[in-house]
């Protein structure tokens, strides 16, 4: 493990910490729960219980470090402790950049990640060794996180968006862009989007395919699609249509669903004008 070592306090915006350097490898900076805890307006002792009760999740030396289990007991000062509190703590807890990623994703409150984007940006990004004489590959490095954080937000948005839409042809496109935006390139083939999708009830009820007790008969017009070969093989699309996975009205069961296209619809129109 790398020395540590305290850079004295540390201003990031309007907030305030004590700097340290070294303990997750040479250069790399940390940062106290105790500040931490001050930053996001709660409580050290909540903090603790949440590092304490995912600590399957933080690894030791790599997430965080306990001061008290690696650091002289007289040397509590210079972390800003007094006598006292670093006697009555379990833990002091220390994380790097990686185990405060961590836990913003267990905090889970509104300004989480504005915050870790400003420490990112102005704090963990910064390192001691590349101060003053290098200042322009430093501005470069510095706008080159704010890109990659900014990118990453995007691409939260947009995976946002797509869990919340209905249509999964939509939502695999929201995926593909949050993909691009994170990978710089489509993870998927970006597929272009229909304006409108009908499920085979909507379609019936569309052109008047209904049982005899006036209803709509989806199981009717999937019959006919099938007598005039509209559908594509699963998995897959054409410009009638495509298969998309649904969970069964009956059961948790996904299930394979075909969904028809304004061409699709159209197609449909013109078979039954024939048939009647």
């Amino acid at each position: 493990m790398n020395d540590l070592k305290v850079l004295g306090q540390e201003k990031v915006g309007d907030f305030k910490f004590t700097g340290i350097e070294g303990g997750f490898g040479e250069g790399k900076k940390s940062m106290l729960v105790k500040d931490i805890a001050e930053i996001h307006q709660s409580t050290v002792k909540r903090i603790n219980e949440l590092i304490n009760r995912n600590k399957t999740r933080f690894r030791e030396g790599v997430d965080v470090l306990d001061l008290k289990q690696v650091v002289s007991n007289d040397l509590f000062s210079e972390y800003g402790f007094t006598k006292a509190q670093w006697g009555n703590s379990n833990n002091i807890y220390l994380l790097s950049e990686r185990g405060y990623s961590k836990l913003l994703k267990i905090l889970e409150d509104d300004t989480a990640w504005e915050i870790y984007d400003q420490l990112v940006d102005n704090y963990f990004a910064m390192r001691q060794s590349i101060q003053s004489e290098n200042k322009a590959l430093l501005a470069d490095k510095r706008l080159e996180i704010m890109e990659q954080n900014a990118a990453t937000r995007r691409a939260q948005l947009m995976y946002k968006i797509a869990m919340a839409t209905k249509s999964q042809r939509h939502r695999e496109l929201m995926l593909n862009r949050a993909g691009k935006e994170l990978v710089g390139e489509m993870v998927i083939p970006a597929m272009e989007v229909e304006s409108v999708e009908y499920t085979a009830s909507e379609v019936a009820e569309k052109l008047g395919v209904l049982t005899k007790a006036g209803k709509p008969y989806p199981a009717k017009v999937g019959e006919y699609a099938n007598r005039i070969s509209l559908k594509a093989e699963q998995p897959g699309q054409n410009e009638y249509g495509r298969w998309i996975i649904s969970k069964s009205k009956y059961s948790a069961k996904e299930v394979a669903q075909w969904v028809y296209f304004e061409a699709g619809v159209q197609k449909l129109k013109e078979y039954l004008e024939l048939i009647k």
